[in-house]
């Protein structure tokens, strides 16, 4: 019973201790990359925004996906950016995130032509491998809320891609608290995928945005 005690224990430090490390390497990395402000981001060609679902489980609109969509138009009309390059999940023919994304974006004003569709961005590290290998973007402005940003600047960085987050507004409440927690194991597995050189599930021949 006693060494199960201390194998547990020893397995519950170390568990701590990688979340330590992670967060604080994701906290390092993307120190004075994200931005609040429209103002005071540097301009890109490409925004890449980071996927979500329309609608939670109890049919309410996502905070989240209604903040990323107003902090896209945001950027797109102050000219931060000239293409949003709208990355997320269609898995199945009824779910598919970017064309959800598409159709609000155009409804808030954002020209058809400088939208392009990710349809592969099953994961953060597959949006924005994908964002260089597919879509040839060495230099992006990704959008999210804060501590996602965070994290995919992370990815970015070790992947050799030049990136800055432009934050939208975050969601508190328990719908906050929730994802904070998941985001803590997502950074874990996010230095996992780093450590043993996970790629997206899906790549394909590259896509020029002219």
């Amino acid at each position: 019973m006693k060494k199960w005690l201390k194998r547990i224990g020893f397995t519950f430090l170390v568990f701590i201790i990688g979340i330590i490390a992670c967060n604080t390497y994701v906290e390092l990395i993307s120190n004075g990359k994200t931005f609040n402000k429209v103002a005071e981001i540097p301009s890109n060609k490409v925004g890449l925004l980071l996927g979500t679902g329309k609608y939670l489980k109890n049919g309410k609109v996502n905070l989240f996906y209604s903040y990323r969509i107003n902090a896209t138009v945001k950027l797109y009309k102050s000219g931060k950016i000239k293409y949003i390059l709208v990355s997320g999940d269609n898995g199945s023919k009824t779910y598919d995130e970017p064309t959800t994304f598409k159709e609000d974006l155009i409804a808030a004003g954002i020209p058809e032509n400088k939208i392009i569709l990710d349809y592969a961005g099953f994961r953060t590290l597959d949006s924005v491998v994908r964002s260089k290998e597919i879509f040839q973007q060495e230099n992006i402005t990704i959008i999210s809320q804060q501590f996602h940003n965070e994290r995919a600047i992370a990815i970015a960085n070790a992947k050799g891609i030049n990136a800055v987050g432009f934050n939208a507004k975050n969601v508190g409440g328990r719908s906050g608290f929730k994802i904070k927690v998941r985001e803590v194991l997502a950074r874990v597995a996010m230095c996992i995928d780093l450590v043993i050189g996970k790629q997206p599930k899906f790549l394909g021949e590259k896509i020029t945005i002219k």
